[in-house]
């Protein structure tokens, strides 16, 4: 008969979740060692706030030719720490197309994005995988329990993009959207390969990531550096997030045109009812036909601009790489299927 002891002792080890962290580099000269200093004690084997074994195995510094000396510190940390990869693009990207091409160089089975200006605690990359494994979430992004630290105006422009977003154009929430989020590393890495090049990582994450989630974390004030979004990168930001979202605001454009339609119909209507049942013989003045040659031009116009728009909208989809399908790894095999709620650990 076997007793506990033995059992316990005949049990495998849990092997721990492999991480790869990518940091698009953009202005971090004065903010990556302090950075990677504090990813280091993940770097052997820990545990989650949950108990789960978890080891970042890489670090993935993207450098996107800023104007500081980034390419210097990176140099330096990569000669310094065998778990930090530099990436060297050939010229400035943007954050997205850096983050892509990080995920798309890693390795590990979760892929965690982070921002170099010190926002993000690394000690809070545990909780999101907890969060992933305890939900058999494939993406989970960091939910800020405080207002982030951009100034009110930001702030609120943020929050209406997304709601705008969320609402009009996409129909998906848009406003869990954060550049701290976990990803299962085969799917960020099949999106790093087929998104286009105007494609928003959020919105070509929520293609094929699946379910989704959010865990709650609380960002830390920006480290001595100015922001490298300026109101134009910003508004270039929100417009690829627009054009990313689908076609859903090209149809409004043919609802916009129908509904201008059928107010010149109504307006036919009521001078056509006006003067044969109750003005009789009363002459109908120009501005009545006019309008209803407006509305009824104007709204076949837009209408017929949707509806040409609509067959550009699938062209638009192919062009950023939207995939009709993705392939991916029985679950319960992978690092989903260690430590998720009902398996003993």
């Amino acid at each position: 008969m076997t007793t506990d002891t033995e059992s316990s002792a005949a049990a495998p080890p849990v092997t721990p979740h492999r991480l790869s962290i990518v940091v698009p580099v953009y202005q971090g000269e004065k903010t990556l060692d302090a950075l990677v200093t504090e990813i280091l004690p993940w770097t052997t084997e820990g545990t989650t706030p949950a108990g789960r074994p978890m080891i970042v195995e890489e670090v993935l510094l993207v450098f996107d030719h800023g104007p500081d000396n980034s390419a210097a510190v990176i140099r330096k940390l990569a000669a310094t720490h065998d778990f930090v990869h530099p990436i060297w693009l050939s010229r400035n990207f943007g954050q997205h197309p850096a983050t892509l091409a990080g995920m798309a160089s890693s390795g590990g089975e979760w892929v965690v994005t982070i921002d170099e200006d010190g926002q993000h605690d690394p000690a809070a990359i545990g909780g999101l995988l907890d969060t992933a494994l305890d939900e058999q979430a494939t993406l989970v992004y960091a939910r800020p329990t405080n207002a982030a630290p951009h100034g009110g105006f930001r702030n609120t422009a943020s929050r209406s993009s997304k709601w705008l977003l969320t609402h009009l154009l996409s129909g998906e929430n848009s406003s869990n959207y954060q550049s701290f989020r976990l990803v299962l590393g085969e799917v960020g890495r099949s999106v790093a390969a087929y998104a286009g090049s105007e494609a928003y990582l959020d919105v070509a994450l929520g293609w094929v990531a699946g379910s989704s989630t959010t865990s709650p974390v609380r960002l830390r004030e920006e480290s001595e550096r100015r922001s490298g979004y300026r109101l134009r990168s910003l508004l270039s930001h929100f417009w690829r997030m627009v054009l990313s979202s689908g076609t859903k605001g090209l149809r409004l454009v043919s609802l916009i045109g129908f509904l201008f339609a059928v107010g010149g119909v109504g307006v036919l209507i009521y001078v056509l009812v006006s003067y044969l049942w109750f003005d009789a013989g009363i002459e109908v003045r120009g501005w009545a036909s006019t309008m209803v040659v407006m509305l009824l031009g104007f709204g076949s116009t837009l209408f017929s601009l949707g509806v040409i728009a609509e067959y550009v909208g699938v062209n638009v989809k192919t062009a950023m790489g939207k995939p009709p399908y993705l392939i991916v790894s029985d679950p319960a095999d992978g690092p989903l299927g260690r430590c998720a709620p009902g398996r003993e650990s």
